[in-house]
């Protein structure tokens, strides 16, 4: 279990995320027209996995706006914006936006990606939503760089997270 805070108050989630030098867990997810997408749809891509509550909180919508604009300067690299938000609520959000440069993506079916990430909420008031989370991978689905970001309501490393897809 990894203990996190919501604005100083203690959750935790179900562990630690998959270590560095590892191979990714599998997933499958929603993209915004409904269909399933998985982890071994994106081989042969760097992938930025940001994970996050919802993207109607204002630090989620934030990331996904950072990321979007930092993806459009990335080589063979996606962006994965991940949420239980429904796949209606992250299309919303980018047409509004204007998001072109990630993919949204969805785990509201079944919850099986943050699961297999141990990012779940297990207690608190965010229970069965994911942690602010970022995990890096290379075009093989190997980890390279993992944040769990401390306190829900503070910005992952953005630097840091790209960094590691330039040390790869």
């Amino acid at each position: 279990m990894a203990t996190v805070t919501l604005k100083g108050t203690e959750i935790h989630t179900l562990g630690s995320l998959p270590n560095e030098g590892s191979k990714a867990p599998d997933f499958q997810l929603t993209k915004n027209d409904l269909s399933s997408v998985k982890l071994s749809d994106y081989e042969g891509s760097r992938l930025v996995l940001n994970i996050f509550p919802s993207v109607d909180t204002g630090t989620c919508a934030q990331s996904v706006r950072q990321f979007n604009e930092e993806a459009a300067e990335l080589d063979n690299t996606i962006v994965l914006c991940i949420s239980k938000d429904l796949p209606f609520a992250q299309a919303r959000f980018c047409g509004a936006e204007g998001i072109k440069n990630v993919e949204m993506l969805s785990d509201f079916r079944d919850g099986n990606f943050g699961r297999a990430y141990n990012l779940e909420f297990t207690d608190g008031p965010l229970a069965s939503l994911h942690s602010r989370a970022v995990v890096v991978l290379d075009e093989n689905g190997t980890v390279l760089y993992t944040e769990q970001v401390p306190e829900i309501v503070d910005e992952p490393n953005y630097k840091a997270a790209l960094e590691a897809l330039m040390d790869s």
